[in-house]
């Protein structure tokens, strides 16, 4: 009897220690991860990505889903159901404004309106406005101004037009406009230049007045910025003239006169040269010579001395 009550009081104490065991170590980790479990169900909904949405592409049901989330790491004004991003825009599929990576939040400003591309008034900031240019492979940079960069718009204006000399000056309209579209491509992710027909501009509206009268006066180009150059410089206007190198210009006042005087040997008179000059009208409307100057008295020779002969 004595070597069953030991056996018996053995086992419960072995018993004893594995339950003591049991309830130190895995009981704690289980409660953990039903709490862990319990609070992904009490989280809020959230409408993500299933995969990766490039930038244009149109929404369908697929790509998107709805996951629970903590409160406190929801973005402010995401999604909470997949019919309401389907229908953020009246009801048509929206489209991405922005490429999303999946598990991304859906956010009211990634997506845009109906259509099969973006729109680009979504892209315009508070009191801009966006202006359209007629720009060819030379005026538009070779098509190297992509949506997202910053250009200076440049106005070269002929003075006479009609004028057997061409005289051309150049302004600087305007500085640091944001290129929003070049043609119907207005990815900001695109990095292939393409030969453009037109380019757009985000603009004040003082600035989108001055385009609109800049483009009757003469011709306007883009000059691409370096990016982050937020410099407005000092531009002045600049004409032909004042970088061209020649001759004066052609005298277009009173008769101009240059005197050369012969320093040779001795002469009976001394001649004025006419270097330039124009014909002045008489009276009755017909053209007569300028006058010669009169002669100057002759210049006497100079004595020789006598030298002493040898």
């Amino acid at each position: 009897m004595r070597v069953v009550t030991i056996v018996s009081l053995a086992a419960s104490a072995v018993l004893g220690v594995g339950a003591l065991v049991v309830a130190k170590v895995m009981l704690p980790n289980v409660a953990e991860a039903k709490g862990q479990l319990l609070a992904q169900t009490q989280g809020e909904p959230l409408v993500i990505a299933t995969r990766a949405i490039k930038y244009g592409e149109k929404l369908q049901p697929t790509m998107l889903t709805v996951i629970k989330a903590p409160k406190d790491v929801i973005p402010e004004g995401a999604f909470t159901t997949v019919a309401a991003v389907l229908a953020a825009d009246r009801g048509g599929a929206p489209v991405a404004l922005t490429p999303m990576a999946a598990r991304e939040p859906l956010l009211p400003t990634k997506i845009s309106g109906p259509g099969s591309r973006p729109i680009v008034s979504a892209d315009i900031r508070e009191g801009m406005r966006a202006y359209t240019l007629k720009v060819d492979d030379a005026s538009g940079v070779g098509g190297h101004a992509l949506p997202g960069d910053h250009v200076d718009v440049v106005l070269l204006r002929d003075l006479t037009p009609s004028g057997s000399e061409r005289n051309y000056i150049s302004y600087v309209v305007v500085q640091n406009a944001r290129v929003l579209g070049v043609d119907l491509n207005a990815d900001p992710t695109s990095d292939k230049p393409a030969s453009p027909n037109t380019a757009t501009i985000e603009v004040t509206v003082e600035d989108s007045q001055k385009l609109s009268v800049a483009a009757t006066l003469g011709s306007l180009s883009l000059a691409l910025r370096r990016n982050g150059n937020a410099e407005i410089a000092a531009a002045r206007p600049l004409r032909t003239a004042d970088f061209l190198v020649g001759g004066p210009p052609r005298p277009t006042g009173p008769v101009r006169a240059s005197v050369s005087r012969y320093s040779g040997p001795p002469r009976p008179f001394s001649a004025i040269i006419i270097i330039e000059g124009e014909r002045s009208k008489g009276r009755a409307g017909r053209s007569r010579p300028v006058a010669a100057a009169p002669a100057a008295p002759a210049v006497a020779a100079a004595p020789v001395k006598p030298t002493a002969a040898s």
